[in-house]
C-alpha cells in the first residue's frame, strides 16, 4: 500500500506537500484542478517500472499497446514557468507485508539533457534508517552515496540508475551487503508499482457476445476491456476461487439495485458467451440493459480481481450510475479494502459517494485511519490540495464553499419563486 505521495513542479503542482494515503483515499475538486495528475504520477512510475528497456530513466508513454498514459514531452510534464534547475520530482512511501523490505521511501528528481531526453537528476531510496542517494554529475556520470556520508562510495557512468527505482547492477555488486539491501528495497518498490490496477473514466462499450479462449486475463485494463474475460474465467475455470469474482460482482449489483445477479451463457458449443443480467424476473443481454450496469461492471470486477495488497486507481467510478448506486460505491470501497486488503485511490465528482462516506465514518464503519478525503482547486496557475477535516461524526469542518452547490439556498429561491408566481 502507498502511504504517502509528494509531487513538485509536476504539471499543475508546484508542491503538493506530503499527501497521506489511506486504504480508501478520495480526491474531489473542480474540473482541471490537478486531481487527476496526482493519480497519473503513480501511473507514470508504473509504466516506467514495466518498461522493457531497463536503462530507461522515465517512460513518458506513447506506445498505446503497452503504456497506460501518454504524457507527451518533458515540457508537458514540467510545471510551467519553473525556474532553473528545470526539474520535477515524484516521491512515494509504501508498506508491504509480504516483502523482505516491508516499508520504504522513494523520491526521484528529473531533468533534461542537452539532447532533450529525460534524465534522473537525483534518486533517493530509504528503508527504515538506511538511505541510498544517487546524484547525476558531469558528462552523465552518477555518484552513489550511502547513509549520511558526505563523500560518494561510487562514481561513474556505469552507476546510472535503472527504471527510476533501482541502483545499477554494478552499484549493487560494489556495495556488497548495502547493495543487497538496495536491491531488496527496489524489488519491494517494483512490486508495489506493478500491483497497481488502473481503471480510467472512458470504458469500453458492451458487446452482445464474447469469444473466450479459456485463459484468465492478467488485468482488467484501463478501459475495463478485459472485465468480461475475468468474469468468464471466474465462472468457467475450475479453481479454488471459482465463482468468487462473479459472486462478488453480483452481490454489489444487487446492493446497488441495478441487477439481481449475473449469468454466463454459452452459445451452443461455440467459444462465444453471453453475459446475462437478471432483474425483476427478467433476463437481458448486457447489451440491452442500461449503460450504467456495463460501466460499473469493471469497477466491481477489479475490486475482486486485483491481488490482495495491491492498489486500485479509479477515475470517476460513478459514471452513469443513479444516486443510490453512487452512494453504495463508498460501501464497496470500505468493505472490500477491509476484506481483501486492497487500497482504493479514487478521483470523483460524486456528492452521493462523498456523503455516504461521511455516513460510514459517523457509523464507525470507516475510521480516520482507513479513509482520507482531499479537495483540489486552482489558485491562479497553481493547484492546491486541502485535506478535508472530517470529525468522528462525519461532519466536514473545512468544506470548500458551495462546491456541491447550496441546497438550502436553492430551496429558498424555489419558495420565493413560488410565492411570486402565486401572487401574480
Amino acid at each position: 500500500m502507498f502511504t504517502s505521495l509528494r509531487l513538485t513542479n509536476f504539471k499543475a503542482w508546484r508542491d503538493t506537500g506530503t499527501v497521506a494515503l489511506r486504504p480508501v483515499t478520495m480526491f474531489l475538486g473542480t474540473n482541471s484542478s490537478g486531481k487527476s495528475s496526482l493519480l497519473q504520477s503513480l501511473l507514470l512510475l508504473k509504466q516506467t517500472v514495466q518498461a522493457p528497456d531497463r536503462t530507461i530513466h522515465l517512460n513518458l508513454g506513447g506506445d498505446e499497446s503497452n503504456d497506460l498514459f501518454d504524457f507527451g514531452a518533458f515540457d508537458s510534464v514540467l510545471k510551467q514557468k519553473t525556474l532553473a534547475p528545470r526539474q520535477f520530482s515524484l516521491g512515494v512511501a509504501f508498506e508491504r507485508s509480504d516483502a523482505r523490505v516491508p516499508r520504504g521511501y522513494f523520491e526521484c528528481s528529473y531533468g533534461q539533457t542537452s539532447s532533450g531526453s529525460v534524465a534522473i537528476a537525483e534518486l533517493t531510496l530509504r528503508a527504515d534508517t538506511r538511505q541510498f542517494k544517487v546524484l547525476r554529475r558531469e558528462k552523465g556520470e552518477y555518484a552513489v552515496y550511502v547513509g549520511a556520508e558526505s563523500s560518494s562510495k561510487l562514481k561513474g557512468r556505469h552507476y546510472t540508475p535503472e527504471r527510476s527505482i533501482a541502483l545499477s547492477a554494478d552499484a549493487i555488486a560494489a556495495l556488497d551487503k548495502d547493495g543487497a539491501l538496495a536491491a531488496d528495497l527496489s524489488l519491494s518498490l517494483r512490486r508495489e508499482f506493478e500491483g497497481i490496477s488502473y481503471l480510467g473514466p472512458l470504458r469500453r462499450k458492451p458487446e452482445r457476445d464474447y469469444s473466450w479462449n479459456k485463459v484468465k486475463p492478467g488485468e482488467v485494463g484501463s478501459d475495463g476491456g478485459s472485465s468480461i474475460g475475468v468474469l468468464l474465467a471466474s465462472a468457467l475455470l475450475k479453481a479454488e476461487d471459482q465463482h468468487y469474482v462473479v459472486e462478488g460482482v453480483s452481490r454489489w449489483l444487487a446492493r446497488m439495485k441495478v441487477a439481481e445477479r449475473l449469468e454466463i451463457r454459452q452459445q451452443g458449443r461455440s467459444n462465444r458467451y453471453e453475459l446475462i443480467v437478471h432483474r425483476d424476473g427478467v433476463a437481458c443481454n448486457l447489451r440491452d440493459v442500461g449503460v450504467g450496469v456495463s460501466l460499473v461492471l469493471p469497477v466491481l470486477v477489479v475490486a475482486y480481481f486485483a491481488a490482495p495488497g495491491s492498489t486500485i486507481i479509479l477515475e470517476e467510478p460513478e459514471i452513469h450510475l443513479h444516486p443510490l448506486a453512487q452512494s453504495v460505491l463508498a460501501e464497496l470501497f470500505v468493505e472490500v479494502s477491509q476484506e481483501r486488503q486492497v487500497q482504493f485511490l479514487v478521483e470523483t465528482h460524486s456528492e452521493h459517494l462523498f456523503r455516504r462516506m461521511q455516513t460510514l465514518i459517523a457509523q464507525g464503519k470507516a475510521s480516520h485511519g482507513q479513509a482520507a478525503m482531499y479537495f483540489a482547486q486552482k489558485q491562479g496557475a497553481d493547484a492546491h490540495l486541502q485535506k478535508l477535516d472530517v470529525d468522528e461524526f462525519g461532519a466536514v469542518q473545512n468544506w470548500p464553499h458551495n462546491f456541491f452547490g447550496d441546497s438550502v439556498g436553492e430551496a429558498r429561491m424555489q419558495a420565493m419563486a413560488r410565492a411570486q408566481r402565486l401572487k401574480g
